[in-house]
């Protein structure tokens, strides 16, 4: 080959093999354009309104020298958060002190509840402009916008009021929409003297008068668990009249179960056990259980994961269970023990889609909000998760939680004012057995109208002795 044929062949390698580092170069900017374009979109979606409500934003807080912090009011127009002005001076008040502590929040110490997921539309006003510009014009600070919460005021007063001095948590929520109707959570605190108790309170090891325990607490959820292995049992072909006879216990191995204060049940089927919360069926029921498909109802179910809500920092339930665990692990699951906790929250949310032929609607607190003149500024619209399980399915458990009101522990919810379904729990928590919570996790329902409610009692005993009885005030309050 000629000496100028060889340079040619090199020279073409040579700026080929430069043309492939500009093609790389070219793509690694176009991946990384892309990566900061979706990192964009992602904020501008999911996190943007964390950024925008930080208290280290300085827009927020040049909005807050303009306009002075807006209402929050129920769905109802209650106020329950307002500011108070001393010339200079602006206070923070809450007219309704503990009962809304948790659901509305608290504007300090980086904040919480919706004084935090709406702190940015607050300190924003939309008044009547002639209003704005004559306050612009006399040196004179806008009142901000207000928040227009989905509680009603007349079920969290009956909530509130029937919780007495148990700990705990009372949700409710709109099976149509995932509007939150009530919420409350015990112990409280006071809103309106907490950035004096601030340092008392975080420094005290053993309160936790700052959790929510309508969206975070976990407990064990006791007989109302059975709502889910009902389910799985009805999945795997149980049938709703197979018989069982109930002798106060069931043992199996080294392991002996036992119902309620020894209650013996007698002859009874599926359904007569699941209305009586019959201890000894479902243990034999859980040892049948095929563990796989359990745990793959509990995850459709959104058991170990974020809940599907707008509501901020809710926690996530648990469901352990192996095909390695022993015997007693699987009756104790089955009866709701063991290792399971749930939320408040998400109890209410299973009973909603119950009520909603399997459709869940995410929850939410924040309705709309509004100018200080009462025109709607920005409402806040349902939103459909999806079927966490089949009509056929809803309409089973519907089934059978009808039977606990009818026929069973819930009998104290029969009336003619709606048509009440649920189911009752006693949950053990400690070696005592006579230390229980009290839980009660259903649904109302009357000409179409619907509400789902979870209650639980810290350390009351019965279920149909305490939560009961709360969630019927609820429901009352609903439906007169």
């Amino acid at each position: 080959m000629k000496p100028e044929k060889k340079e040619e062949k090199r020279l073409k390698k040579e700026k080929k093999a430069k043309n492939r580092e500009f093609v790389i170069i070219a793509y690694m900017f176009a991946a990384l354009f892309v990566a900061l374009s979706a990192y964009f979109c992602y904020f501008l979606t999911f996190k943007s309104d964390d950024f925008i409500n930080s208290s280290y934003n300085p827009r927020l807080n040049s909005l807050q020298t303009a306009n002075i912090r807006g209402d929050i009011i129920t769905s109802d127009g209650e106020t329950v958060a307002t500011t108070l002005t001393f010339g200079p001076i602006e206070k923070r008040s809450y007219p309704k002190g503990r009962e809304y502590c948790h659901a509305v929040g608290y504007a300090i110490n980086g904040m919480s509840g919706v004084e935090k997921e709406a702190s940015f539309r607050m300190v924003r006003s939309h008044d009547f402009i002639i209003r704005r510009l004559y306050n612009d014009i006399t040196d004179q600070k806008n009142r901000g916008d207000t928040a227009v919460l989905t509680i009603n005021s007349k079920l969290q007063d009956a909530a509130y009021d029937a919780m007495d001095d148990y700990q705990g948590a009372v949700i409710a929520l709109d099976p149509d929409t995932g509007k939150v109707l009530c919420m409350v959570s015990q112990p409280t605190f006071d809103p309106n003297t907490l950035a004096d108790d601030w340092d008392s309170i975080v420094s005290d090891e053993t309160s936790s008068v700052l959790l929510n325990r309508a969206t975070q607490g976990k407990y064990p959820p006791g007989s109302t668990f059975k709502i889910v292995t009902a389910l799985e049992y009805l999945n795997e072909g149980g049938k709703a009249d197979a018989p069982y006879n109930c002798e106060g216990e069931f043992s199996f191995e080294s392991t002996t179960i036992h119902c309620y204060k020894g209650k013996v049940h007698g002859e009874q089927n599926f359904t007569n056990a699941f209305a009586n919360s019959c201890n000894s069926a479902f243990a034999e029921i859980g040892l049948n259980l095929d563990v796989k498909q359990y745990g793959k109802l509990c995850d459709r179910l959104l058991f170990n994961k974020k809940l599907p809500t707008k509501i901020a920092d809710a926690g996530k339930s648990s469901f352990v269970l192996s095909k390695d665990d022993n015997s007693s692990m699987l009756m104790q699951t089955a009866i709701g023990q063991g290792d399971t906790l749930v939320t408040p929250l998400h109890m209410a949310m299973i009973a909603s889609a119950i009520a909603n032929d399997g459709t869940l609607y995410k929850p939410y607190t924040l309705d709309k909000i509004q100018s200080p003149g009462g025109a709607i500024v920005m409402p806040y619209f349902k939103s459909r998760y999806g079927d966490i399980m089949s009509k056929e399915e809803a309409g089973n458990l519907k089934w059978l939680m009808r039977s606990v009101v009818t026929d069973g522990t819930g009998s104290a919810l029969m009336t003619d004012k709606y048509d009440a379904y649920g189911k009752t729990g006693t949950a053990e928590f400690s070696s005592n057995k006579d230390e229980a919570h009290s839980w009660f996790v259903g649904f109302a329902e009357k000409d179409g109208k619907k509400i789902a409610i979870a209650v639980v009692m810290e350390g009351a005993g019965s279920g149909s002795a305490h939560a009961v009885p709360l969630a019927k005030s609820v429901f009352d309050a609903y439906f007169e």
